[in-house]
């Protein structure tokens, strides 16, 4: 028996071992969500300067998702590799910088616990495979995604295009599940993306010319647009209905609440994110028992 045979035959084993990778990779999300935007900011700020002909001054120091290595930002302390096990460390350090003692942020043991959790649900759902292979990509991206719009609004190109292409090239391997289709067929995946992409393109503009006001970025119509290359066309009612819905809902919570103004924008990535990720595990069957019960099957 191969390991991928052995590990099918085993779920308990199969799913607590994608939790541990799902607390590694959590750990390297935390850099990717701290780091890329500030990364994409000093490309820009060099593309400005050489368009504009001007010296930038010293040598930019080498700034990426390698190095430098991690520090605390308050005393510059360089976090060791003890330091740097996921959850455990903040555990042990008591949540605090073994050097000035300065509170670490809850936020990285929590990314770190949330996509352990969701690796998990993952590979419960899907078993031992490629199709549990490229849906942990999916669900990963989805996450770093999701705190970057929500620090920056911004949904870089860097992650967004990538999963875009991604899921078309996946298309053309017809991957089965359960003797089914587990993502889009090339016909859908392709639909799928133009269709994401130009549904959210087409609300920008409507809502542009109704208030003269922008209510959501070009980031958000490529991440439909990804989505669409994995669900397919099919997947994107059920996508867009759960992210409005609940974005709805959520800012008219706040704004009852008093935790935001009306005029307060709210990056709608991270609903994108979270639909999307729920239709990729279960949006065909929650379409077939809406359509059961709606009686149109």
């Amino acid at each position: 028996m191969d390991s991928l045979a052995f590990l099918g035959a085993q779920p308990a084993i199969f799913v607590s071992m994608v939790f541990v990778l799902g607390l590694l990779v959590g750990s390297f999300l935390n850099v990717v969500i701290h780091r890329l935007p500030q990364m994409l900011q000093r490309d820009w700020r060099q593309q400005c300067a050489d368009l504009l002909g001007q010296e930038t001054g010293s040598t930019p120091q080498v700034y990426n998702l390698v190095l430098p290595r991690s520090a605390c930002p308050h005393c510059g302390h360089v976090i060791g590799a003890l330091e740097n096990i996921p959850v455990l460390s903040y555990l042990a350090l008591g949540g605090r910088c073994s050097s000035c003692k300065v509170p670490i942020s809850k936020r990285y043991p929590l990314v770190e616990l949330f996509t352990a959790m969701i690796s998990a649900v993952v590979a419960w759902r899907y078993g031992a495979g490629w199709v549990c292979v490229f849906a942990l990509l999916v669900s990963w991206s989805l996450i770093a995604l999701a705190a970057i719009d929500l620090d920056h609004k911004l949904l870089p190109d860097v992650i967004t295009l990538p999963l875009l292409w991604l899921g078309l090239l996946v298309s053309l391997a017809g991957l089965s599940w359960q003797g089914q289709t587990a993502f889009a067929d090339v016909r859908s995946a392709v639909i799928g993306a133009a269709a994401g992409y130009l549904v959210l393109w087409f609300m920008f503009h409507a809502f542009r010319l109704l208030t003269g006001k922008e209510g959501m970025g070009y980031g958000d119509f490529k991440l439909l647009g990804a989505l669409g290359a994995w669900l397919g066309w099919q997947g994107l009612p059920l996508t867009i209905l759960l992210s409005t819905a609940v974005g709805a809902l959520l800012g008219v919570v706040l704004i009852i609440a008093g935790k935001r103004e009306r005029q307060t924008q709210i990056p709608f990535g991270p609903y994108l994110a979270a639909a999307g990720w729920i239709a990729l595990l279960w949006g065909k069957d929650i379409t077939r028992a809406y359509l059961a019960m709606s009686g149109l099957s």
